[in-house]
């Protein structure tokens, strides 16, 4: 009987025969550089022949090494392409989709039921991660973005939507006739302390030319669903995203006041992995998001 072939030694062969270095193979397979150099030690002492030329830091294959990664390299990919194809059939439709609390809260679950008619083939898992972040890392097939594009040129990058910051109030409050100006010099002003939230009055008030009210007392939240929990309850005014108010608008809990501001720093964005838009799920998903925004 034939003996095993090593196939974990094959696949540092292979690295190193495409990269010439075995640190570049270590960062492609995820393995120190000690692991690809005993793999490639011990498929060497296996054959019974030297597989490659050394020279300083540099390996490079000798002719015995160039004929036999010719001769493997096809079962390798064959293998590759087979595992994936295996892994996307059982796995392609659960798709994780990674958006910031606020429009998890205010965007996607008050879509959930819409999703849910459009599409029985999705299995849709959601994570929270905020900032800048490896989608392939953390495990995330597409994000919902509140961003700046520049932070995704990595990644296949699609703009959505236009982000706008609104003045918002309880309708209980809310004189006839009230004047922007009225309504700061009546009720305090309701603010959002995070980092990505902090400068929104800021943005606003330049837009809208006026001065920056000085804030309620005991009305500066971390969470976007706090300020606005606050406006509901009448405790003040609130600058916030649109997107976050559009059923408290229509159920009546808030009203917009005065026109939208455009929000220079941020918008929306898809983004993903390039290779994920051979994905049927993922562009199914995609198409699905797109309409939403549209509306």
């Amino acid at each position: 009987m034939n003996k095993t072939t090593p196939l974990k030694s094959l696949y540092s062969f292979a690295a190193v025969a495409q990269t010439g270095s075995m640190s570049a193979a270590a960062d492609m397979l995820n393995v120190s550089h000690s692991a690809v150099s005993q793999s490639i030690k011990s498929l060497e002492e296996y054959l019974g022949i030297e597989l490659f030329q050394r020279v300083n830091r540099t390996v490079v294959l000798n002719a015995k090494g160039r004929r036999y990664y010719k001769q493997i390299s096809p079962a390798l990919e064959q293998i590759s392409k087979a595992t994936q194809s295996l892994m996307d059939k059982g796995q392609s439709h659960r798709l994780t989709l990674n958006m910031i609390n606020s429009l998890a809260m205010h965007w996607w679950i008050p879509r959930v039921d819409r999703f849910n008619q459009f599409s029985d083939k999705l299995d849709v898992r959601l994570s929270n991660l905020p900032g800048r972040f490896s989608l392939e890392q953390e495990g995330v097939d597409i994000a919902l973005i509140h961003d700046s594009a520049q932070e995704w040129q990595d990644y296949y990058c699609e703009k959505l939507g236009s982000d706008e910051l609104v003045m918002v109030a309880s309708p209980d409050i809310v004189p006839d006739n009230a004047t922007i100006e009225d309504l700061l010099h009546q009720f305090p002003a309701i603010s959002v302390t995070n980092d990505r939230r902090k400068n929104d009055w800021n943005i606003w008030c330049n837009a809208q030319r006026l001065p920056i009210p000085n804030f309620g007392h005991n009305l500066s939240f971390v969470a976007t669903i706090q300020a606005l929990q606050a406006t509901i309850r009448q405790l003040g005014v609130c600058i916030t995203h649109k997107i976050f108010i559009k059923d408290y608008v229509a159920q009546g809990f808030l009203m917009e006041i005065g026109e939208p501001v455009p929000n220079p720093y941020q918008d929306f964005y898809f983004v993903c992995p390039p290779d994920q838009l051979n994905n049927e799920f993922v562009l199914l998903l995609r198409s699905w998001i797109k309409a939403e925004f549209a509306n």
